[in-house]
């Protein structure tokens, strides 16, 4: 079963983490191309703390850097690159480990093994002693030192020209098939990305990536190729200038044709985005009245990336914010509810109180999580 990006960083602590000399397993991500794999190895790392005994979890109390990743790409190694060269002492011959090898021995870190599946069968070798003893030609790794692989094999690997892994192969690797939810991107590129990208993925999350079976030579938006994107526009004026065929264009190469053109007409229309601000500040119900589900799910994932709810809410904000409230779908509403207990608590209590046309938001409220009206069963106590 695959599993997000929010639970393997919930998990992963718990294989990797333990005292000295104490078994720290293996990690291999299993997922298709460009989903973000290598960055949660990258966060992953940054979370991880050696202490001079064991593997510690970071935190805000944390003074301990968090680990150095050393990255191989093992679909580019050869024999020589994984066990070194060979020398001699007298009649004796030993192997000189490679920098980035010795490295991992001498300190603790993440050693990350990218395209483990495209290497040749001689590297897989000596990386299935690596991950079974974790020791490669009488060289061992430092007590602190976690392994990590990424692969594209596993549900999805038929569409990729790696090599099969076999039984005892995989048995070595603590293994994670990993498919990302959008809001994992989301919460990932919000700092990230420039907003009108993010604010596009927000509003057409199926343009984020393509997730059934890819025709050959063809170009595909990928949570990866939405970054590389955003990187190029930062560095122009093109969201500034509003459409184009310069921007479609380029994007084009990017995320291909069909992104393109929805990513083009939306930056077109951008300026009749609803925003956070037309509800709070400004009271625009009437902006959001034809809003189908998602869109109002993309409009509470917006006020959720911008920290709307961080600070106290006036009155007339409040306010606002409950007419918007008691308008959405049942889901929408207990998301917004959830997205707002993130924040301020002052903002619960004024919502939970406010009344829209002479009903408490809290009746509504009940409502949504019972199915019963309490002010209907007030009047027949009448």
């Amino acid at each position: 079963m695959a599993i997000d990006f929010k639970t393997f960083s919930t998990v992963a602590p718990h294989v990797i983490t333990g005292e000295q000399d104490s078994k720290i397993y293996p990690i291999m991500l299993r997922g298709r191309h460009g989903i973000g794999k290598s960055q949660v190895v990258y966060q992953t790392a940054e979370k991880l703390a050696w202490d001079g005994k064991r593997i510690v979890v970071r935190d805000d109390k944390t003074d301990l850097p968090g680990y150095r990743v050393i990255e191989r790409r093992a679909s580019q190694m050869t024999e020589g690159d994984l066990i070194g060269l060979p020398k001699t002492d007298g009649d004796v011959t030993s192997f000189c480990p490679p920098d980035w090898f010795q490295f991992a021995c001498d300190n603790p870190c993440v050693l990350f093994l990218d395209e483990v599946d495209r290497a040749t069968p001689e590297v897989r070798q000596g990386i299935f002693q690596l991950t079974d003893s974790r020791t490669l030609n009488g060289n061992r790794l430092h007590s602190g030192t976690v392994v990590c692989a990424a692969i594209n094999g596993g549900e999805h690997g038929e569409q990729y020209q790696v090599g099969e892994m076999d039984p005892a192969e995989i048995d070595r690797w603590t293994v994670y098939d990993v498919e990302p939810t959008v809001e994992d991107w989301l919460d990932w590129a919000k700092d990230r990305v420039a907003a009108t990208v993010w604010d596009f993925v927000n509003n057409n999350r199926n343009h984020l990536e393509h997730t059934t079976d890819f025709e050959p030579n063809k170009v595909y938006p990928s949570r990866r190729s939405w970054d590389r994107l955003s990187t190029v526009l930062s560095r122009t004026k093109l969201l500034d200038d509003g459409a184009s065929a310069t921007l479609f264009n380029l994007s084009s190469g990017f995320v291909g044709f069909e992104a393109a053109v929805a990513f083009n007409d939306y930056v077109e229309n951008y300026a009749k985005v609803v925003t956070p601000e037309d509800i709070l500040d400004k009271g625009k119900h009437k902006l959001v009245k034809d809003f189908g589900i998602n869109d109002h799910s993309a409009l509470v994932e917006k006020m959720q990336a911008n920290e709307c709810f961080k600070d106290e809410l006036s009155e007339e904000q409040v306010t606002n914010l409950a007419t918007y409230f008691v308008s959405l779908p049942s889901e929408v509403a207990m998301k917004l509810w959830t997205v707002l207990g993130e924040g301020e608590m002052a903002n619960t209590i004024k919502l939970h109180k406010c009344q829209v046309d002479g009903r408490a938001v809290s009746s509504h409220l009940v409502e949504l999580l019972t199915g019963d009206n309490p002010d209907d069963k007030k009047e027949e106590e009448k």
